[in-house]
């Protein structure tokens, strides 16, 4: 077990959102927040070391909830680029590993964080969330991947990593990721 006090949360937010329209999706409103701010509230009371937001065009002001932010000024480039963005400013605090979130997963809960982390052993970990079938963020790497993590390019990001770890499994509901207007109002009105 990672304790969260030696992990930092890497929150990505930079996604293109290209299927989600002109609107910014991180903004929309779901469940009388924007989007991108349940993520944040879900995991607010869980006690990372630090952390960190790699926004590139949204106004959802993630300083303000405590997120050291980190511009992607080339968004185009892939998740990949955000990973390294965003493990390079988590590194400067040593932590032991890194938990990488998406903004656009509102439904993932600090139960399923909490039991990432009970399931990380040491520096090696890579741990997955899981709807069963598929390994998926929110995803754990310990602090032996961080060079790997750094080297990350294109839209690919880590998924041969991920492929290779523990995943644990939840509900396929509370891995649930917006991408277009159609998702989101799947999720509003059921």
């Amino acid at each position: 077990m990672i304790g969260a006090e030696q992990v930092a949360l890497v929150l990505l937010a930079a996604g293109r959102s290209r299927r989600f329209g002109a609107q910014d999706k991180l903004m929309a409103p779901y469940l009388g927040r924007p989007l991108g701010l349940h993520v944040v509230v879900a995991l607010e009371a869980v006690p990372f070391c630090e952390r960190v937001a790699v926004v590139a065009d949204t106004q959802l002001d993630l300083a303000a909830c405590g997120y050291r932010v980190v511009q992607n000024d080339d968004p185009r480039a892939g998740m990949g680029r955000s990973l390294r963005l965003g493990v390079e400013a988590a590194c400067a605090g040593k932590p032991q590993a890194v938990l990488i979130a998406l903004a656009d997963m509102p439904r993932v809960t600090a139960t399923h964080i909490y039991r990432l982390l009970d399931r990380a052993e040491g520096p090696d970990a890579i741990v997955a969330s899981s709807d069963g079938v598929i390994p998926r963020p929110p995803v754990l790497f310990g602090c032996t991947h961080f060079d790997r993590l750094l080297r990350s390019e294109g839209d690919m990001g880590a998924r041969d990593l991920v492929k290779h770890g523990h995943h644990v499994v939840t509900s396929p509901a509370e891995l649930v990721d917006v991408d277009t207007p159609e998702d989101l109002a799947k999720l509003i009105h059921g």
